[in-house]
């Protein structure tokens, strides 16, 4: 686990509707980032939701996606949006999703601690007894 500090503001891990392409992502990051390459996020299954993703810590499992470098001035209106957009509310046990920090690794091999949203307890609980995974890790590719 990683506690974010003084370095400054997180990239985000993008893996489904805020991917390029998606519906989302015109609407929330269409120029507000400095940059958006491919990620992985190890240690997390994929997950179906009605629409859109979830992802679940599970060792062993890899999700794919887009590790996304938000500009300076756009960083903290963005962290809000984004937050309502996955109805994150810190401390809420009603959340669908919990904002985390994680390492993400970039296409070099190496990690960076970046903002994943991942599914609350509550909800991963309902996902590992029963909810469809998409076995490759990657929305892009669910059929």
């Amino acid at each position: 686990m990683i506690t974010p500090d003084a370095r400054g503001p997180l990239p985000f891990f993008v893996y489904g509707t805020l991917r390029p392409g998606e519906r989302n992502h015109d609407l929330f990051l269409r120029g507000r980032t400095d940059r958006e390459e491919p990620g992985r996020f190890p240690g997390a299954a994929l997950y179906e939701g009605p629409g859109y993703p979830y992802a679940v810590e599970e060792p062993g499992a890899t999700v794919s996606g887009e590790l996304v470098t938000a500009s300076a001035r756009s960083y903290a209106g963005l962290l809000t949006e984004l937050d309502r957009l996955e109805e994150y509310v810190q401390g809420d046990p009603r959340n669908l999703y919990e904002r985390v920090a994680r390492p993400v690794e970039r296409p070099d091999g190496t990690t960076t601690p970046a903002w994943v949203y991942l599914a609350s307890p509550a909800v991963a609980l309902r996902l590992r007894a029963g909810g469809r995974r998409i076995t490759s890790g990657d929305w892009l590719e669910r059929g």
